[in-house]
């Protein structure tokens, strides 16, 4: 399984970016997949997940400015953000498993992208 993430970036504050995670050897349309950050000095915490059907779930603090979203028969992850804080900043990460649990902590995802820096200034 290969996950590859893109889409990071710096913006200023109240601005967007869209992130993006393709996969090989993993089909979305059948398993949970979710994106996770972390900060540095800090846990890695999930941001936002979608099941195999299309349910999310996102963590209090996105607070309606992002949207999870999948494309199975591209087989490709999307995390749109808008509203961008400071605090937003943080090395993103999509995360998948073989199975359509949507596990919270990050000690329970097996597959990992290698990361995409998002940097927001005030």
């Amino acid at each position: 399984v290969q996950l590859v993430e893109s889409g990071g970036g710096s913006v200023q504050a109240g601005g967007s970016l869209r992130l993006s995670c393709a996969a090989s050897g993993l089909t979305y349309s059948s398993v949970c997949m979710a994106w996770f950050r972390q900060a540095p000095g800090k846990e890695r915490e999930r941001v936002a997940r979608i099941s195999s059907y299309g349910s999310t779930q996102y963590a209090d603090f996105v607070e309606g400015r992002f949207t999870i979203s999948k494309d199975n028969a591209k087989n490709t992850l999307y995390l749109e953000m808008n509203s961008l804080k400071a605090e937003d900043t943080a090395m993103y990460y999509c995360a998948g498993d073989r199975t359509d649990f949507c596990y919270l902590s990050w000690v329970d995802w097996t597959y990992w992208g290698q990361g995409t820096q998002v940097a927001v200034s005030s």
